[in-house]
């Protein structure tokens, strides 16, 4: 529960730093905040737990082996997919499932990639050095810049071609 109320807020602050100074909105969008908070309460936060704990007992290996190990699965098998996942279920709750496919053409590869500019210098730093329990807490402190950078590719307007 923590993690989730955790990560709920760390979205909420992530979405508001982005309309308010990235995207200089005129007058703030509540819904906008509302669902992207909720994806980070019912999907990021027990996502990200369970698969910190799955990761930890699948790689089982110590040192920088394992931790090298744990973020080639993490980079490159589990957050291309939940980022999509991510967009995807954002779009339709935002009531766009029509637009679903063509947001994911538009934004999904470059989020990956802006993804992993970010997370994997630190991931590699958490799997090595910061002990299972406290990954998900440590992943936190990047998450806020993430998901300023979430929210704004997660609203950019969908270029329908």
């Amino acid at each position: 529960m923590t993690k989730a109320f955790t990560s709920a807020f760390l979205t909420l602050v992530g979405d508001l730093i982005c309309q308010l100074l990235i995207d200089q909105v005129p007058s703030f969008d509540t819904k906008r905040t509302f669902i992207f908070t909720l994806l980070g309460l019912v999907l990021v936060g027990p996502t990200l737990h369970f698969w910190y704990l799955y990761l930890s007992k699948l790689v089982t290996a110590p040192g920088a082996s394992g931790a090298f190990f744990r973020l080639l699965l993490d980079q490159f098998l589990f957050a291309p997919i939940f980022i999509g996942i991510f967009l995807s279920t954002l779009v339709t709750l935002e009531g766009r499932p029509s637009l679903v496919i063509p947001k994911l053409q538009q934004e999904w590869f470059a989020s990956v990639l802006a993804n992993w500019q970010l997370w994997i210098p630190f991931q590699f730093f958490n799997f090595r050095f910061v002990p299972q329990q406290f990954q998900v807490l440590a992943a936190n402190f990047i998450a806020l810049i993430w998901n300023v950078i979430l929210s704004y590719k997660a609203h950019k307007e969908v270029v329908v071609k």
